[in-house]
């Protein structure tokens, strides 16, 4: 496993990072074998958030046994600084610690959320709070969507966050305005020596028959997006993603199936322009963003 310096936080994360949206809705004896798989692979970096089900607690029996040798980051989606302050020690509480190295601004991914959480009594004071008090570290911003790397270059604009995650894969970057814009974050995101990590590096396209805003149903993975699930799809997938220097990481997709594929992935590593030749005759690849579910 590749551990790459996580910006100014200075922690080496994983390469891969755990994603925990895989753990909201499994029972406990599956969770502990998809989190020690993430450990015997050198996943030393977990990703989980308030609104993943059940994910945070069954993250939480592992913490008296690893809490030391996990990065740990959760977020919030909540939008008031009350709500959202509550559901921090909630979510502390679920994950049996007493802080979270970093604390997310969750599903930021236009500049309508992001004025709601840095607007007088939005969340980012309560995250701010959280990291005055020792609850959380640090704090981050997440965000899906195609608007989501200019509205994160916004956002460290108006705060010194210390970690982003947005999305990139390679059908992403064949979009001329989304390349620019995901490039110019990365302009600030090295001034300000944050951390820049990427979500949707597996995603190949939206389910079939699932409209925007509608449920996603019985789909063959619990994700909702329907991702790559052959062994050389994904090794494709993750290599390109992890050419990029500029990025410290990428979450494993949110089906603990797929897990195994994404660390052998990371151990066996195409170039970038091998990598982005095995995905051009998959003519369905497209954006996630495409028709989001609700």
């Amino acid at each position: 496993m590749e551990y790459r310096r996580l910006g100014r936080i200075g922690h080496q994360s994983s390469v891969i990072i755990y994603g925990g949206a895989a753990l909201g809705d499994v029972d406990q004896d599956t969770a502990d074998r998809s989190l020690q798989e993430a450990l015997d692979g050198g996943i030393n970096h977990w990703d989980v958030a308030a609104s993943y089900g059940d994910a945070e607690l069954r993250i939480g029996p592992w913490m008296p046994r690893v809490r030391d040798q996990v990065f740990l980051a959760t977020k919030t989606g909540l939008r008031d600084r009350d709500e959202a302050w509550a559901q921090i020690n909630a979510s502390l509480e679920r994950l049996q610690t007493d802080h979270v190295d970093l604390l997310q601004l969750h599903a930021v991914g236009d500049l309508d959320e992001l004025d709601l959480c840095t607007r007088a009594g939005g969340a980012l004071e309560a995250g701010v709070r959280a990291r005055d008090e020792g609850l959380a570290t640090n704090i981050g911003i997440t965000g899906h969507g195609h608007q989501a790397p200019a509205t994160h270059r916004e956002a460290l604009r108006r705060f010194d966050f210390a970690t982003v995650l947005t999305p990139l894969n390679v059908k992403l970057a064949q979009d001329d305005a989304y390349r620019a814009d995901y490039e110019a974050l990365v302009a600030e995101v090295q001034a300000q020596d944050a951390g820049l990590m990427t979500i949707k590096a597996v995603a190949r396209r939206n389910w079939p028959g699932v409209g925007a805003g509608e449920q996603v149903g019985q789909q063959a993975y619990t994700t909702w997006y329907e991702p790559f699930d052959q062994a050389e799809r994904i090794r494709a997938a993750v290599s390109w993603v992890l050419s990029h220097d500029e990025i410290t990481g990428m979450p494993g997709p949110s089906d603990v199936r797929l897990l195994g594929m994404v660390l052998d992935a990371e151990r066996d590593r195409l170039s970038a322009t091998d990598a982005e030749r095995a995905l051009a005759d998959d003519d369905e690849y497209a954006s996630p963003f495409l028709r989001q579910p609700a």
